[in-house]
């Protein structure tokens, strides 16, 4: 199978490369080593794992903070939320355009430069001592954050030979799963123990270390040509609007409204600006590949799904069985747990089965637990609620890295930097999708969480749809 990828990827490349250019970087792309040699891999993965603990870290222990930072600054909770809002806009505006410059002036370049700004940036937001300057503290952070997270899907894919490439995801989604199990609970203490600002320092340590690593990440060949600084500008408008306008819908409908068909409209002009640029700022030319268009159709509704589940669970477990945090907590970790502990059996099944049938049968295997929260009866007993939880993470972690690596195996080596944006700016975006959702769900008063889980089942459905027309697709591109 790991032949036929090889030869799949080949001749994709060869008819992605139309232009004198891009025909130049091919080549080179296609006699270029398959992944890193050892040890300097494992340095590699060393500091990739570094900076995804930093990106997870950052968000995790944020949300937790909210309470601590209204209280010290004296705002009100409705305002507490752009700490957060404004490093998601900043984020998910930002991936795509970072991703397509870091193939421009090299993806260790970019990774010390956003190294370095996310180190001051979190400096700024630890001494901040007003609204304004957290939030800005944040946006820069986010920027930096964007420069790190743009590049792991294309490091990954340069690092690994791809006969190990789905090792690798999973080792990448075991850390993201770990980790987002040990930031709310770390956030927690240091909260109680030195207070908010303790929120924003503890990565700079990890920042300090994973620079003594930069040079053992791969040398990847940078693109030459004009930059589409135009096409840039609408991207980070077009995904910052239909954030900003999915998270609108519960409270100003018509605001929401406008910012959605903006970002419409946006969108209208970048793919008709894109669609004949070999290597445009916004990836068409990737997603006429069918495997690469099924997997971020399905990694879009999927991760809304996950998403929208994590919002409405614990509004859901303390109005229906009265849970407490530590509660909560531990069925929220029973998720994580699961999807992390499914990261090499997903690794060691999708070199072996196809990636529509595995991401199937992930999809419904996260149905059936979130099913089995929703129906499950208030005097349920006290072993059942974490199962179910545990089930849905299987689930994910199922998921997850077969569609990663169908995202990652199909591209063209020198079109990498591009795929790793596109696929942390799906996964960014779905998530924001998703809690979107969930919010005008809670508009429903009582029946809002329940209602929340429900858009949870059904973006997970929709995801499900996803691999079976995939896998009834004839394209030979289309389901490896």
């Amino acid at each position: 199978m790991t032949q036929e990828i090889h030869s799949e990827a080949g001749s994709i490349a060869n008819k992605g490369a139309t232009n004198e250019s891009s025909s130049g970087q091919a080549a080179s792309a296609a006699s270029a080593p398959d992944g890193l040699p050892v040890p300097r891999r494992h340095w590699a993965v060393a500091v990739m794992l570094l900076g995804i603990t930093i990106t997870v870290f950052d968000t995790t222990m944020s949300n937790v903070a909210l309470p601590a930072i209204s209280n010290s600054l004296g705002i009100p909770a409705s305002q507490s939320v752009w700490v957060v809002l404004a490093y998601s806009l900043t984020v998910v505006g930002c991936l795509l355009p970072l991703s397509a410059l870091a193939e421009r002036v090299g993806f260790r370049f970019m990774f010390g430069l956003g190294l370095s700004i996310f180190l001051a940036a979190s400096l700024s937001a630890a001494s901040s001592s007003s609204m304004t300057q957290l939030v800005i503290s944040r946006v820069v952070q986010g920027l930096g954050s964007a420069m790190l997270m743009c590049l792991f899907g294309g490091m990954l894919r340069n690092t690994y030979p791809l006969s190990k490439l789905s090792a690798g995801i999973s080792l990448n989604a075991f850390t993201v799963g770990i980790m987002a199990v040990v930031g709310p609970t770390l956030g927690a203490m240091l909260l109680q123990w030195f207070g908010w600002q303790a929120i924003f320092l503890v990565n700079i340590p990890l920042a300090l270390l994973a620079y003594l690593g930069i040079r053992q990440l791969p040398d990847i060949p940078r693109r030459s040509g004009p930059f589409d600084w135009t096409a840039c500008g609408l991207s980070a408008a077009l995904f910052a609007l239909a954030l900003y306008g999915l998270e609108t819908l519960g409270r100003d409908l018509i605001q929401a409204a406008l910012c959605l068909l903006l970002a419409a409209l946006i969108a209208w002009v970048l793919v008709r600006r894109s669609w004949g640029q070999p290597a445009p700022v916004v990836p068409v030319d990737l997603l006429r590949i069918r495997s690469i268009g099924y997997s971020v159709a399905a990694s879009a509704f999927f991760f809304a799904a996950q998403t929208g589940a994590f919002v409405a669970l614990p509004f859901y477990f303390k109005m229906i069985y009265g849970a407490s945090y530590a509660q909560v907590g531990l069925y929220l970790g029973a998720w994580a747990i699961g999807g992390a502990l499914m990261a090499p059996v997903s690794a060691y099944m999708s070199e072996r089965y196809p990636v529509a049938i595995l991401c199937a049968l992930g999809a419904i295997v996260m149905i059936l637990g979130l099913t089995g929260v929703l129906i499950a009866p208030g005097d349920v007993g006290i072993a059942w609620l974490p199962a179910c939880m545990f089930l849905a993470g299987v689930g994910f972690g199922f998921f997850q890295t077969p569609n990663n690596r169908a995202m990652l195996g199909g591209i063209p080596r020198h079109r990498s930097g591009a795929a790793g944006g596109m696929q942390a700016t799906t996964r960014v975006f779905g998530q924001g999708v998703g809690t979107a959702f969930v919010g005008v769900a809670f508009q429903f008063g009582a029946y809002g969480p329940i209602l929340g889980i429900s858009v949870s089942i059904a973006c997970a459905t929709l995801a499900l749809a996803v691999n079976v027309i995939r896998h009834l697709d004839p394209t030979p591109d289309a389901r490896f």
